[in-house]
């Protein structure tokens, strides 16, 4: 009796393992509501999948050799290449984006929430830079910075606050691929007094442990998506 048992909870536990090894290491959408109707429903990963034989190499091809566009308030512009404009993407788990700065152009505070960023600099000077998670009581969030130059590569971690601002005197361009295909973006001063509808001002007041009066002000900007 006893090696029955043995043998179900083996058994299930296979089946279990088989499962969890199936599904996504992570989520390729913000969120994904449950419905009945299956009329209405997607794949996951929120793309279905060309008929392989009408694949061209055209599927699998993109550029980026044209500079993006700096003349805003930023002084920065990102061009990405994701699965939502090289369809050839989709499923392979990455992605890749091209940055440019004017002189003293930031690519402000923001996250990935599905993917980690690789970046190599081509040209200019690059301060960049990202913030750990929460640490424990009494601990202030630690940040790494670097100062890089041509030909230097910085790693910025799955989910972490990051930034890049160009210190030179001259534009800056660096390449940042993604380890995901469609790795979301989160500037965090457009999600924070950017919002739609704004979030309470009294939450933000405590928050940054300001006046309301300043939330209001800050709510009342135009933030700048230079994506």
């Amino acid at each position: 009796m006893a090696l029955k048992y043995f043998i179900l909870i083996i058994a299930i536990l296979a089946v279990v393992t088989s499962i969890c090894h199936a599904s996504d290491p992570s989520p390729l959408q913000d969120f994904c509501v449950a419905v009945n109707d299956s009329m209405n429903a997607v794949f996951v990963n929120g793309k279905f999948c060309k008929n392989p034989m009408d694949v061209t190499a055209d599927d699998f091809f993109g550029t980026l050799n044209m500079a993006g566009n700096t003349s805003n308030q930023l002084g920065s512009a990102v061009t990405a290449v994701s699965v939502n404009n090289l369809a050839g993407l989709n499923t392979l788990g990455i992605s890749l984006a091209r940055i440019d700065f004017a002189p003293y152009g930031l690519n402000p505070p923001h996250t990935h929430p599905r993917g980690t960023e690789v970046l190599a600099l081509f040209e200019g000077t690059l301060y960049v830079g990202f913030v750990l998670s929460n640490p424990g009581p009494n601990m202030k969030n630690k940040l790494f910075t670097k100062i890089l130059h041509p030909g230097d590569v910085f790693v910025f971690p799955v989910g972490l606050i990051h930034f890049q601002f160009n210190v030179g005197k001259t534009n800056a361009v660096a390449f940042a691929g993604l380890s995901s295909q469609n790795p979301g973006v989160i500037t965090i001063a457009n999600a924070v007094f950017g919002s739609d509808p704004p979030i309470n001002d009294d939450v933000l007041a405590k928050a940054f442990q300001i006046e309301k009066k300043v939330v209001d002000y800050l709510q009342s900007q135009f933030w700048w998506d230079n994506n």
